[in-house]
């Protein structure tokens, strides 16, 4: 597909509506800082939320043995990079930085299923805690360690993390910076499914491969509407539902995804 966005550090596929990044940084673990995978991971979203013609869900891996490391720990002990400055210019960094991770997310208009290959640590486990699915390869491990670094979760890892496992949880291991196994991330519901690490594309595809046949507007209505519940009051909140509804009703996929299900049922 010649439009696809020009990325450094990862590699974007298309194939049958379903986009697949992978990140390629396995010589730093993946990690998000002082490398290109931040501006990488942004460009793609950017591009899936303009081919509505083209993908319906959007898949994020790592290549090699980790899903992401978060931080680059080197440069917090050189103060360089994103780390760099004072505090004034940290916040900085860490504004025009990293944050533009999860708003980018949070805007994104496809799912997001994070097939998480390896560790996902720090800010890598926040990064997965952003999609809207996790699938686990059996290798993988999650943690919230910030605090182990004496910081915080500065990518907004606490506002995700208690909204997908509640408070308690995510208090516990947000204040003890504990590392869980894929085991223990399903049994809290981190994850949705453990496999082993050969079959994990193929798992996260055939999701994938459900949502991808689903008429395309309705699916990318359905994925605002799921986000824009988490904070708006119900009678505002079922206002926007009518307003989709209608525009669903009058839309030509509505129509067509009628006649197959009248087909279907005629058989």
């Amino acid at each position: 597909m010649s439009d696809l966005p020009k990325l450094i550090d990862a590699e974007l596929t298309v194939e049958n509506r379903i986009a697949t990044l992978t990140f390629k940084r396995h010589d730093v673990r993946n990690a998000l800082t002082g490398t290109n995978l931040i501006d990488d991971i942004i460009n793609t979203i950017d591009w899936v939320n303009k081919a509505a013609d083209k993908v319906n869900v959007l898949i994020m891996t790592g290549e090699g043995s980790a899903f992401s490391a978060g931080g680059n720990v080197k440069d917090m002990k050189e103060r360089a990079g994103d780390f760099a400055g004072d505090v004034e210019e940290c916040q900085t960094r860490y504004r025009q930085g990293i944050q533009r991770i999860p708003l980018a997310m949070n805007k994104c208009e496809v799912p997001i299923i994070a097939a998480v290959n390896g560790p996902a640590i720090g800010a890598g486990f926040d990064l997965a805690n952003m999609a809207d699915i996790r699938i686990a390869s059996s290798k993988a491990k999650f943690g919230e360690t910030f605090v182990n670094l004496g910081i915080i979760p500065g990518d907004g890892g606490a506002y995700f993390l208690q909204r997908l496992i509640g408070y308690q949880k995510a208090a516990e291991l947000t204040f003890t910076g504990r590392v869980i196994d894929a085991a223990e991330a399903k049994e809290i519901g981190v994850v949705l499914d453990v496999v082993e690490p050969d079959q994990l594309l193929a798992r996260a595809g055939e999701l994938a491969g459900e949502m991808a046949k689903k008429p395309p507007q309705a699916l990318r209505f359905t994925k605002r509407l799921m986000k824009m519940g988490q904070r708006m009051e119900l009678p505002d909140f079922l206002d926007l539902c009518a307003c989709f509804q209608g525009i669903c009703h009058n839309s030509d996929e509505h129509m067509e995804a009628v006649e197959k299900m009248l087909e279907l049922m005629k058989k």
